[in-house]
């Protein structure tokens, strides 16, 4: 089922409308961008030939490699110094905590220390010096 009211008033708008006369401009060409007539220029105007360039193509090639190469070569240099500045760190939080603990063995190895230690266990300083043990040869 179409719709009969739209279709009549289309017939009458166009009988209603007187026709309309127009008068095309003439196209202007477009000037390409300067980029583009370089390029146009450069390459077919013999500049660089089709077999200049394929002559020219593995020498891009190597270029190519040769730029990956110095880009991954520079991010493994940044991956190593931030690799060294890490273990720089690690090393002087290393060092702080020798010497700490280097300074507790001292403090804890002094004689009174040891001697406050001891005492709970019974042992007691020694008041004379110790005695030498002396064997002869001919004990053997």
């Amino acid at each position: 089922m179409s719709n009969q009211f739209r279709e009549d008033l289309e017939e009458e708008d166009d009988e209603l409308q007187e026709p309309v006369i127009r008068i095309k401009k003439p196209k202007k060409e477009k000037e390409p961008e300067a980029a583009g007539i370089f390029f146009k220029k450069l390459f077919l105007d013999g500049v660089v030939t089709k077999e200049s360039a394929t002559a020219l193509l593995p020498f891009l090639i190597f270029l190519s490699l040769l730029t990956m190469l110095y880009i991954a070569n520079s991010h493994m240099a940044v991956k190593n110094i931030r690799d060294i500045d890490k273990l720089n760190k690690e090393v002087k939080e290393l060092s702080w905590e020798y010497k700490s603990l280097k300074a507790d063995l001292m403090f804890k190895s002094k004689l009174t220390e040891v001697a406050k230690k001891v005492d709970t266990l019974g042992i007691k300083e020694l008041v004379e010096p110790p005695k030498k043990i002396i064997i002869s040869s001919n004990e053997h």
